[in-house]
């Protein structure tokens, strides 16, 4: 079981919690939503809780509950760029589906 980062996802992640000035690293999860059934919900991790689960890569720590690593599970985190529009991307072997404006996704 894993969650990893791509380079460009771990640099921006450690540049946002250096300016808050605070965090352990990076929380990421999902929630029922959307036309598809899951969108995925990604804040700060300030504290790590009996029930999370911790990775790291690139020197970073990747916090996910134990319910939502059963969804995403095999999950690269990726920071993109186009022009103006910059993003987390996932990129999830689970999903079978995803809507067309990309907000959710199925498994």
């Amino acid at each position: 079981m894993a969650i990893s980062l791509t380079q460009p996802a771990a640099e921006r992640i450690r540049t946002y919690l250096e300016t808050r000035g605070k965090g352990v690293g990076l929380r990421v999860g999902i929630k029922k939503t959307g036309c598809s059934g899951y969108a995925y919900v990604v804040n700060y991790a300030d504290d790590i809780g009996d029930s999370d689960i911790v990775f790291e890569d690139y020197g970073v720590k990747i916090v996910v509950d134990k319910e939502s690593l059963k969804l995403i599970d095999g999950t690269e985190v990726d920071f993109v760029k186009q022009g103006l529009n910059e993003a987390f991307r996932f990129r999830n072997p689970n999903v079978t589906g995803e809507c067309g404006c990309g907000e959710s996704f199925s498994v």
